[in-house]
């Protein structure tokens, strides 16, 4: 939709970034795709949300799933590195097992199963969230189909992203089953640190304008056409800038006493801020209970 799309990935490649592109994959014609393998596009993320019916309903698009599978065999043909990125609400739950068997048809190395964040248009789709019974059961379903999908030697690179609770609950469910890779997890997710947003993850828009994450569009830190990215994104006389730095001391409720806060990082500010209007209330999306972190 932007014309000037190749001239931006090719000059951020040009700068020693990694580029990628997600989209709906629908205009990814086989000259697109060979255009962005010359540039040296790394990667590839198509939002496919179910198969063709549920698909096309949620894009509002009828043909969208087909385009979108063309749109994956154009960026396979020009040799791309291609995934899913599938948002988990009510509306599209039962799709996930029709996911897992299209990537290992397709051969597509990669999935990405989002968590809704109540954001932008997420933000009218509250209602249609799973519960926190329903997510243990998606989370649990999308772990079995990933190791079923790697037990036949088709490993993918599977993941759950945009709730944090995933860390911890992965963690507990390899110890019940006395998984000998338990404490490496527990290591690496140490490492990760869970929810950077405002320290290790941040978005300069289209218009320069620099937020904490992708979603928290409704408060800006400043424009890069203003003052550097650097400057911006160190300043902490900046009151949000400054909290997000070290958000674990602002947390409140359960997430101030659980067990797992150095692993989760208090997960969705964001998704706080919209439920109660309180940005360092608990995250609503939290599906551990109070007994798995104490």
């Amino acid at each position: 939709m932007r014309s000037d799309l190749f001239e931006l990935a090719d000059y951020a490649v040009q700068k020693g970034l990694r580029a990628v592109i997600s989209t709906n994959g629908t205009l990814i014609a086989h000259e697109t795709a060979r255009s962005l393998k010359k540039i040296g596009l790394s990667y590839v993320g198509i939002s496919l949300d179910g198969m063709k019916k549920i698909n096309d309903k949620f894009r509002g698009v009828k043909g969208a799933y087909e385009s979108a599978i063309e749109g994956i065999k154009n960026c396979q043909k020009a040799d791309i590195k291609v995934g899913l990125r599938f948002t988990i609400n009510k509306f599209n739950v039962e799709e996930i097992p029709e996911i897992f068997k299209l990537i290992e048809e397709m051969e597509i190395p990669r999935a990405c199963f989002y968590h809704l964040v109540y954001a932008g248009r997420g933000s009218k789709l509250i209602d249609e969230d799973l519960s926190h019974e329903e997510t243990r059961i998606a989370v649990d379903q999308i772990i079995n189909l990933t190791k079923k999908i790697h037990d036949k030697n088709k490993p993918k690179e599977i993941l759950t992203v945009d709730n944090h609770s995933d860390g911890p609950y992965l963690y507990m469910r390899m110890k019940k089953e006395n998984s000998d890779r338990a404490e490496e997890v527990l290591k690496l997710l140490k490492m990760n640190e869970g929810n950077n947003s405002g320290r290790g993850i941040g978005c300069v828009s289209w218009d320069g304008e620099v937020y904490a994450d992708q979603f928290w569009r409704h408060y800006s830190f400043g424009n890069i056409k203003n003052r550097p990215f650097s400057e911006i994104w160190m300043d902490t006389s900046e009151p949000l800038m400054n909290k997000l730095k070290d958000k674990k001391k602002y947390v409140k409720g359960r997430c101030s006493t659980c067990r797992w806060l150095d692993i989760c990082g208090g997960n969705f500010r964001v998704r706080a801020e919209a439920v109660t209007g309180d940005l360092w209330a608990p995250d609503p999306a939290c599906y551990l209970t109070d007994e798995e972190i104490s």
